[in-house]
């Protein structure tokens, strides 16, 4: 008789902490929410330990401690063992954690969910605890999925479930439902390893022994998987239940346990076989068989095999492989502690270790932390498989792209999915940290790869970030309009104006719009970084633009001309302009008064340019003001003395005689003779009025 056993046999890791967990701590006041795993061999160990098994949280008093096996709980459990001070010892598998995100976020956007399992199995219980609204549980193909033909959907499946039947309903929902349906293929991938190799070995096999606790669901999928395919199928719950009469005349049998049941049983089963085949005269021995099958199934780079501690020295632990009499070194760096005491591990010789095959040459490598490091990794991997980002740092390119490496899997992120745009030179991502998203993780046999991508990641975010700077300019156009009083912080200058941010969006201050006199710089009115009140002029929502003026909120020259002056008053100014009728002056910066060519000297002048030059500084009088008219008139004559000139002859004779002829006009000898105060024909006007105007002062 040929044994096969199948290589994915033993605990999952999730199972295998959760038994650890219940093995190692302090069995005081502890509880077990439900079955630690679905296995009476493992359960009555717990129990021998003094942990109590309970079936509802009700059941465990309030501030003692209780352990949440693999399977998970309801959300609201965490709360009431809070608010009750339980100490909660989480052992939820990283798979089904996974799940339970996957179905509290999609069913909090309004997703409706359906779970594919078994609506009595704790898993599923867990789930629906996580769910904001009601879940749909749905284990046969054949349901009548009509009310799912109006819904968004997701789909998630219980982590044991069936492989096959899982597609099966898939399919059914995406042929009847309208609206979008987000699959999330949540079985654990060791399910499927298991569920493949079980079909595969059915295949081959005269019969098949399928062992586990009756009441274990992955054991009970792998016993269909192997009915399905081989017509004589076993069911064992352990070596008890074996009846070697009925397989002693097959001349294969192969062995497939679930994820829940101890390699100790499968050994245990084994060397009854052994046992019986003696009896009956077997061809070959069970030990030969034994060790036939260890030669065919050589160890794999990857694989957690059951070993059996058989000492502890200085060095490490020697331990017995499964199915072989040859011991072998565990280094003491390789095995899972803070600190190794081979006085601790002498207590444990005979109990089995679970070792991960490290390297196969040139010697055979073991481990046992790397376990941990494993499960650690595949928790984190069922994370980026649901879509999580994850980070990893670039260490090398190929023609295609870049490479890298997460744990024990490879990543590589093809060159069009680095960024949007295309990646000339791959070598400066080399020693870059890259930001990734899975799109694929291919785990075939060795071959662990994970293909990634940025570009995904940073498209999204320029998306988002658009989008928000897109409603934000709606919001903001809805609540601008011209005429408003907005308060702006003045981000940059230019040479044409100043750029404002206005509720986050840059508007335009104008330079002509800083100041009522002109401003020959920006920063002559405003300061880079300070905020100022600003007048809406104009909005453009079309092109996305918003002019501004900062002038328009400031007082004109020309309204506190009022205030400042009064008609009478001497002022001191410059003359900025000279027209044909007269000359402007500035009296301060926006205000020019207009003194006529009448009212700049007491002699006669030709014209203002005669006398006066553009920046000459003069003193004047306000002769007139009108505020609403702008208009200031003013008088430099009048702040000059008035020349004194000679009184006229009287007339001889009669008033009443005929009046003479004007005499011929006399020359200049003739008025040389002017009294003091007389001014001289010969002086220039500019004289004059400079003389005057010392003299004034």
């Amino acid at each position: 008789m040929q044994v096969i056993i199948a290589k994915h046999s033993g605990f999952c890791r999730g199972v295998q902490n959760a038994v650890d967990t219940a093995m190692s701590v302090p069995p005081e006041n502890t509880y077990v929410l439900g079955e630690i795993i679905h296995n009476s061999y493992v359960v009555d160990k717990i129990k021998s330990r003094g942990i109590i098994t309970v079936e509802s949280l009700e059941e465990v008093p309030d501030g003692a401690t209780v352990i949440f096996r693999s399977h998970g709980v309801p959300a609201h459990y965490y709360d009431e063992c809070r608010s009750r001070g339980i100490e909660v010892i989480d052992c939820t598998c990283g798979f089904v954690r996974n799940t339970q995100r996957i179905v509290k976020e999609q069913s909090e956007h309004g997703k409706f969910i359906v779970i594919v399992g078994e609506a009595t199995h704790p898993e599923v219980v867990g789930l629906r605890g996580w769910c904001s609204g009601s879940a749909l549980v749905v284990k046969d193909p054949s349901f009548d999925f009509t009310i799912l033909k109006d819904k968004d959907v997701c789909v998630v499946a219980q982590t044991t479930f069936s492989v096959e039947k899982f597609e099966k309903i898939i399919k059914n929902i995406k042929n009847l439902c309208e609206k979008t349906v987000a699959v999330f293929k949540t079985i654990c991938y060791t399910t499927y390893d298991r569920q493949f190799e079980a079909e595969q070995l059915a295949r081959g096999c005269e019969a098949m022994l399928v062992i586990g606790g009756l009441n274990s669901s992955n054991t009970n999928k792998l016993f269909d998987v192997c009915a399905a395919n081989c017509k004589n199928v076993f069911r064992l719950s352990g070596p008890d239940d074996l009846d070697f009469d009925k397989i002693k005349n097959f001349k294969s049998v192969g062995i497939v346990s679930g994820a829940s049941t101890p390699m100790a049983q499968n050994r245990e089963v084994l060397l009854k076989m052994e046992e019986k085949s003696t009896e009956v005269n077997a061809a070959n021995s069970m030990e030969e068989v034994v060790a036939k099958i260890d030669n065919e199934s050589k160890f794999k780079k990857g694989q957690i095999v059951t070993a059996t501690i058989s000492d502890a020295t200085d060095e490490g632990l020697q331990i017995l492989l499964p199915f072989s009499k040859k011991e072998i070194l565990l280094n003491k760096d390789e095995l899972d502690c803070e600190e190794y005491n081979a006085a601790e591990y002498a207590g444990k010789i005979g109990e089995p270790i679970d070792l991960l095959v490290v390297e196969l040459k040139p010697s055979l490598k073991l481990s046992q932390k790397m376990i941990k490091l494993l499960a650690e990794e595949e928790a984190k991997l069922a994370d980026i498989e649901a879509g999580k980002e994850f980070q990893v740092e670039c260490t090398g390119y190929n023609k295609g792209g870049l490479t890298s490496a997460l744990g024990t899997y490879s990543v590589f992120v093809p060159a069009k999915e680095i960024r949007p745009s295309f990646v000339k030179d791959l070598t400066k991502y080399v020693g870059k940290t890259l930001r990734l998203r899975a799109l694929e993780v291919k785990k075939d046999g060795r071959r662990k790869e994970i293909i990634a991508s940025q570009r995904v990641i940073l498209q999204e975010e320029r998306e988002a970030k658009e989008a928000a700077k897109a409603a934000k300019e709606a919001e903001f156009f809805a609540n601008i309009a011209e005429g408003d009083v907005v308060e702006g912080k003045v981000e940059r200058v230019t040479s044409f104006g100043a750029f404002v941010s206005v509720n986050g969006f840059d508007c335009l201050a104008h330079i002509s719009d800083l100041s009522w006199t002109g401003a020959k710089a920006v920063t002559d009115v405003l300061e880079i970084g300070k905020t100022y009140q600003f007048k809406v002029l104009k909005v453009d929502q079309e092109h996305k633009k918003v002019s501004i003026g900062y002038k328009q909120l400031q007082p004109q020259p020309w309204d506190l001309v009022a205030e400042k002056y009064s008609v009478g008053e001497v002022i001191h100014g410059k003359v900025v302009r000279l027209v044909p009728f007269g000359a402007f002056v500035e009296v301060e910066k926006g205000v020019d008064g207009l003194v006529h060519v009448s009212q700049i000297s007491y002699e006669r002048i030709e014209t203002p340019a005669s006398v006066l030059n553009v920046g000459d500084e003069v003193d004047a009088k306000i002769i007139s003001l009108d505020i609403e008219a702008k208009k200031m008139n003013l008088s430099i004559k009048a702040v000059l003395p008035e020349p004194e000139r000679k009184p006229r002859a009287e007339r001889n004779g009669d008033e009443s005689a005929p009046r003479k002829s004007r005499a011929p006009r006399k020359s200049d000898d003739e008025y040389s003779d002017w009294n003091e105060g007389s001014i001289s024909i010969g002086t220039s006007l500019g004289d004059i009025l400079a003389n005057a105007q010392k003299n004034n002062k």
